[in-house]
């Protein structure tokens, strides 16, 4: 049955194996991001590692706009979609980063991970996509998940909050998803849409990093170069992926993150969960399953 859905879409046969490969890598290298931020935490401020991740990727799609044409290929009747969704992102980029600086790693990667829960409930009230009850059970079972995860009985604190900041980088990053799917519904191409995120979101965070700056040495120019390299690479994979099988197969492949989060959080950082913390995500791992197997079915 996989074989046939695979060829359908124009996909190799047996691809999902090679797919869930390169998405385990992808994910492997967003937590190695998460490292590098956790790491710089307090020698940079997190305006300028936003700032710095934004304007690597702006460089790195220079080369593309030589080869395509120069300013003929940037033509685009969605300028005002390109702007929000840089807006949208540079914002849910800051939130995660925090995020990823004050929690544990594997917390901080499960709470990445919850973007499917919303990517369903913006897509309701701006492009009124269906709803199913299916994907309100499954969400409201996510949400149950992240109550376990923000453990509300312990006292309030850094904790609490860098969870808020996780959780609203997943809704705003869901926001983005919506606004990709309606530009590529408009043909727009995606190296475009990429070219003009990495444009925006390199100007819009300029300004706070300016605002926020701390001196610079060399040590953290190699990190943040470092941390360029490893998001970079993380997209590729990513890119790579959905090339061998459907995105709604490999969804479930994306919650590997959690797993390596976990074993380096503990290596680097002596980072433990607890009880309340690990059922928690086995409860948000499950209902993410959920929402993608809804969204696989209905495609």
């Amino acid at each position: 049955m996989n074989i046939s859905i695979t060829a359908s879409a124009g996909l190799p046969a047996g691809g999902l194996a090679r797919g869930a490969a390169l998405i385990m890598a992808s994910e492997f290298f967003l937590v190695c991001s998460g490292m590098v931020i956790k790491h710089l935490h307090g020698e940079v401020s997190n305006e300028q590692t936003v700032f710095f991740r934004n304007l690597f990727g702006l460089v790195l799609m220079l080369p593309w706009l030589w080869r395509s044409g120069g300013v003929q290929a940037l033509k685009t009747s969605c300028l005002h979609l390109h702007f929000v969704r840089a807006l949208t992102g540079v914002v849910a980029m800051s939130c995660m980063y925090y995020a990823w600086a004050h929690l544990p790693l594997a917390e901080a990667a499960l709470l990445k991970q919850t973007m499917p829960f919303f990517v369903p409930i913006v897509a309701f009230f701006w492009v009124k996509e269906r709803l199913s009850w299916h994907a309100i059970a499954a969400i409201l079972l996510g949400f149950a998940g992240v109550v376990l995860v923000l453990n509300p009985t312990q006292e309030a604190g850094v904790f609490n909050v860098a969870v808020l900041a996780a959780l609203a980088g997943a809704v705003l990053g869901g926001s983005t998803k919506v606004s990709i799917r309606r530009m590529r519904s408009g043909e727009e191409p995606a190296r475009r849409v990429v070219f003009y995120f990495a444009l925006f979101a390199s100007l819009l965070s300029l300004v706070p990093a300016v605002l926020n700056w701390q001196p610079l040495h060399g040590a953290e120019l190699g990190w943040l170069i470092l941390l360029g390299a490893f998001a970079t690479l993380a997209q590729l994979l990513l890119t790579a992926a959905y090339g061998h099988a459907p995105a709604g197969q490999l969804g479930p492949f994306s919650y590997s993150s959690v797993v390596s989060a976990a074993l380096l959080g503990w290596l680097l950082w002596d980072e433990t969960l607890t009880p309340l913390a690990v059922l928690g995500m086995c409860v948000i791992i499950t209902a993410g399953v959920l929402v993608m197997m809804g969204q696989r079915g209905r495609a």
